[in-house]
Order: structure tokens, then C-alpha cells, then sequence
């Protein structure tokens, strides 16, 4: 299984944010025992670097965190038909339209966010950390 991880879901389990840190931890865990195939995209390191950045202080802190990350976690390219074909998506939020057309084009089987209102009308499923876990779970 291909699933692309929103950013919340990322930084949630690196800044142990509460009380969605659990749940994105376990994520982490079953990625990088690989049970599933775990992305993000290139436009969401940057926002992740960002946001981590944030909290360390460091560039090179936060340069090594990115490294590991990319050990756990393929990285997709985000390309200007997914930014052109996202202008007209049913989606409101032009961000989660990127996102979702980068993962129907690399061919995902799933998104994971906890915005999932946000992608009420995306062309694949999208599942909350909670009902990725559950359903990680039960195929176990």
C-alpha cells in the first residue's frame, strides 16, 4: 500500500504535539517496519523543515531530523500539471488540491490527514491517523 502522509501527520509525531502525537507515531512506526509504503511531497519538506526549524532553532538540527525522515519516508514531486489540473478540483483548499492531484498522478492508494473535511471531494480515500491505524490493524 502507497500512502501519502499529509504535513500535520509529520509534524504532529516530530514535535510531539498532543493529543495527535500517538497516533502519527504509530504511523512512523509501521513505515519504517514497512507494512505500507509512507510519502510526502517535496513542497511538504519544506513546510516541515519550516515548522521544525521553529522549534530547534538549528539548522543543522533540523537538517538531520529531515535526513532521517527521508529515510522513513519516499518524497514525491509535485509537478506543474498537478498545480494546473488542482485549479479547477472540487476541493476548496488549493494546497489539499495539489496534494491530492500529485497523489492520484503517483498513483497513492490513500491520503492520511487529520483535515480530512477538507478533502471531502477527493478522487481517492482519505483516512484520519486513527482510521489508518484501525484499518492497518485489522489487515494485520
Amino acid at each position: 500500500m502507497r500512502v501519502l502522509l499529509d504535513t500535520c501527520v509529520i509534524v504532529d509525531a516530530l514535535q510531539n504535539r498532543m493529543p495527535f502525537a500517538t497516533a502519527a507515531q504509530d504511523i512512523f512506526r509501521l513505515c519504517a517496519k514497512e507494512r505500507f509504503i509512507g510519502c510526502i511531497t517535496a513542497k511538504a519538506s519544506t513546510d516541515i523543515y519550516y515548522l521544525t526549524h521553529r522549534c530547534t532553532h538549528s539548522d543543522k538540527d533540523t537538517r538531520a531530523i529531515l535526513t532521517k525522515l527521508f529515510m522513513i519516508f519516499d518524497v514525491l514531486d509535485t509537478g506543474g500539471s498537478d498545480c494546473r489540473k488542482a485549479i479547477t478540483s472540487q476541493l476548496s483548499d488549493y494546497e489539499d488540491a495539489v496534494m491530492v492531484e500529485t497523489a492520484v498522478r503517483t498513483q497513492m492508494d490513500c491520503i492520511v490527514t487529520r483535515n480530512g473535511r477538507d478533502y471531502a471531494n477527493a478522487d481517492l480515500p482519505v483516512y484520519s491517523p486513527e482510521q489508518f491505524l484501525q484499518m492497518m490493524t485489522s489487515e494485520a
